[in-house]
């Protein structure tokens, strides 16, 4: 394959990109974002069953979802309630361009095990992080807030037996990330030839 190269430098570059380096108000095409998506399923899974399931949200969606989110989280906390968690569950969205909603659609076939379709949707978040960065854009996964609140996902159209795996933020890069390492290969790797 003619790309091995630009596809390795591809992924060792990939970085997470957070709201607050985002350029705040400047809006990413629907269709980048389409494509992004089309991409995503394209993910490996078992049984074909493509268990992903996104909730876009964009313009005043954003909104909603900041609204949606702060206030469950002003509900639910109790003696937990921290007005910094509030504040970055109602500001965040508004600096993205698109917040994808992330969710596992739990597969019909029941022989298949739920943590396959948890992978599945994981593989599916992986093509979106590769995508997003050879579109020249940020993005990050996060699982705070709602993520794991049982009834928060029915807002997302998720049912009982499904989950919430995240929210996926992606906006233009204003402020670069810096750069990443990772501890020799050969430190978590284990050979067996013989």
């Amino acid at each position: 394959m003619k790309n091995t190269e630009y596809f390795n430098q591809l992924v060792r570059n990939r970085r997470s990109i957070f709201p607050d380096q985002f350029d705040a108000g400047k809006k990413i095409d629907d269709e980048i974002i389409k494509k992004i998506l089309t991409n995503a399923v394209w993910a490996p899974d078992h049984g074909k069953e493509e268990p992903w399931r996104f909730t876009v949200f964009t313009d005043n969606g954003l909104k909603k979802l900041a609204d949606f989110q702060s206030e469950f989280y002003k509900q639910n906390a109790g003696e937990n309630f921290k007005e910094g968690t509030f504040l970055k569950l109602r500001q965040n969205p508004l600096k993205a361009s698109h917040v994808i909603a992330v969710g596992m659609k739990r597969s019909v076939n029941k022989n298949i095990p739920e943590q396959e379709d948890i992978i599945a949707v994981g593989c599916a978040i992986q093509n979106i992080y590769l995508s997003v960065t050879a579109y020249g854009l940020g993005g990050y996964l996060t699982t705070g807030g709602v993520t794991y609140k049982e009834k928060s996902k029915f807002f997302f159209g998720l049912e009982e037996e499904d989950k919430l795996l995240g929210f996926f933020y992606i906006g233009h890069v204003a402020i670069p990330p810096v750069a990443a390492k990772r501890r020799p290969l050969e430190e978590r790797m284990t050979w067996i030839n013989s």
